[in-house]
């Protein structure tokens, strides 16, 4: 069990790493995505520099990697492990060895790897993310509301195992953590 645990974080967190961003933007002919705005290459930047078809395309690639991670997790390991292989998942997304070890802050993946796990959950944090956005026009501050909820769910799913626990909350605080500049920005 540890061998395969040990092969599914690493394989994910190698997964993580491909950023689809910035390769949707060379691809195009475009200057890369971290380059301007909140110089983060996640879908809410995409969306600033690309328009809703650009977002769109970087959002479902990113919900598509992250449920093949989760259903591989869950095919071949305990549910109580397989945060943690999604914990390396926004790892690789957030600090992908294969982009200067700069990308996303991993909301969007996050989603995609809790869908198969909590998939009401999921389907509630997009609504969340939906209201919320609607009263506060933040979309960080959506994304946090997104992140609890899919964090609460996750570890229903998990049936509170503590080893579940910890993967889920360290990945919620972690995906905060990497929103840090938005925060010192706000509360300027």
């Amino acid at each position: 069990m540890v061998t395969k645990t040990a092969i599914a974080v690493a394989t994910a967190y190698l997964v993580g790493s491909v950023n689809f961003s910035i390769l949707l933007f060379r691809l195009l002919g475009r200057e890369d995505p971290r380059n301007r705005f909140s110089g983060n290459a996640g879908v809410t930047n995409v969306y600033r520099q690309a328009g809703f078809f650009g977002a769109a395309v970087v959002l479902l690639l990113d919900l598509g990697r992250a449920l093949a991670v989760a259903w591989t997790a869950l095919h071949f390991l305990e549910i109580w492990v397989t945060p943690w292989v999604g914990f390396a998942l926004i790892l690789g997304n957030r600090f992908p060895c294969f982009h200067r070890f700069h990308g996303g802050k991993g909301v969007a993946g996050y989603l995609g790897f809790t869908i198969l796990i909590a998939p009401l959950a999921a389907a509630v944090s997009a609504l969340v993310w939906v209201m919320v956005y609607a009263v506060v026009r933040i979309p960080f501050i959506a994304s946090f509301f997104m992140v609890a909820t899919l964090a609460a769910g996750t570890i229903l799913a998990c049936d509170y195992h503590p080893a579940a626990v910890a993967g889920i909350v360290g990945t919620a605080l972690f995906i905060i953590y990497n929103h840090g500049e938005n925060i010192a920005t706000l509360r300027r």
